[in-house]
């Protein structure tokens, strides 16, 4: 490696380095430390539109920080948590919900885990009673005596 390679890559590890200095990190400032806690709970139930498997606290998509904005300037403005979840799902549906309420249009999103796990465990349970079942069929005196020639004839020896 020569002296010019050496020094593109110096200066590419510094670069790379020292790039996470210049993002941009958003800053809210809040009168109350109640308000702050508010505003963290918020952030992480909401989902970002954008990311879809993120919430708002996570992403970093420009949609997901004007809905970090909207959220504090709710909150600043006096506005409840239920009244800015509302608003938000007014505004973008119940996708932006990291949780959706239990309704009957979400019924199978909330149960759905548990009748896949119910049903995988039955399934479970008649597979291992049906191999139990085969096992514990034994041969018929006729059939042993059977395999104990077709044995001899090829000059294995039968196990008792």
């Amino acid at each position: 490696m020569n002296r010019l390679q050496l020094k593109i890559l110096v200066l590419t590890l510094l670069l790379c380095l020292v790039t996470p200095a210049f993002a941009v990190i958003e800053v809210f400032t809040f009168d109350d430390p109640v308000k702050e806690q508010r505003y963290r709970k918020l952030s992480e139930e909401l989902r970002c539109l954008v990311c879809q498997n993120q919430n708002l606290a996570d992403s970093n998509a420009d949609l997901a920080k004007d809905l970090r904005n909207q959220v504090y300037n709710m909150i600043e403005a006096g506005k409840n948590d239920a009244e800015i979840i509302d608003y938000m799902v007014s505004r973008y549906g119940e996708f932006v919900l990291y949780r959706p309420p239990l309704q009957t249009n979400t019924v199978l999103l909330w149960a759905g885990p548990f009748v896949l796990l119910l049903g995988g465990l039955a399934g479970l349970a008649v597979f291992v009673r049906r191999r139990k079942a085969t096992t514990r069929e034994r041969m018929s005196p006729e059939e042993q005596a059977r395999l104990r020639r077709m044995l001899e004839e090829q000059g294995g020896e039968p196990r008792s």
